[in-house]
């Protein structure tokens, strides 16, 4: 199952500005602005959701249009670890060690690949231990 899906943007604020409209008549708003330093890639992010769950992310920092980001939920931390694992032994180069990022949710355990394409590709537990 997807967790969530984020896309690079070249400006955050007047992206948040556009999704914080256009999204809304869809019922979906703004759950939590990352702030920039705290993220990944460096920039500030947005993420969008409904019932204090964001799924989609806009974010600055990273190159636009190569960084397509999709994260695949995992029941538990010894699955996050066992992607991160089989895709780097798959060729996929590390891009964010399985560890917690309390900044995202105090149970928010991931771990970050990128793909042969470059694409940021996630697997995330957010069940608390």
């Amino acid at each position: 199952m997807i967790d969530h899906v984020g896309f690079a943007v070249a400006d955050a604020d007047a992206s948040h500005s556009f999704y914080e409209k256009a999204l809304a008549p869809l019922g979906i708003g703004l759950i939590v602005t990352i702030p920039a330093g705290v993220t990944e890639s460096g920039g500030a992010t947005h993420g969008y959701g409904r019932d204090d769950k964001a799924f989609f992310w806009v974010g600055a920092g990273a190159k636009v249009g190569g960084s397509t980001h999709i994260a695949f939920a995992a029941v538990t931390r010894s699955i996050v670890d066992a992607f991160y694992d089989a895709a780097l032994a798959a060729g996929g180069r590390d891009n964010g060690a399985p560890g917690l990022r309390p900044h995202y949710d105090p149970n928010y355990y991931g771990a970050f690949v990128l793909d042969p394409d470059g694409n940021n590709v996630e697997a995330v537990c957010r069940a608390a231990v």
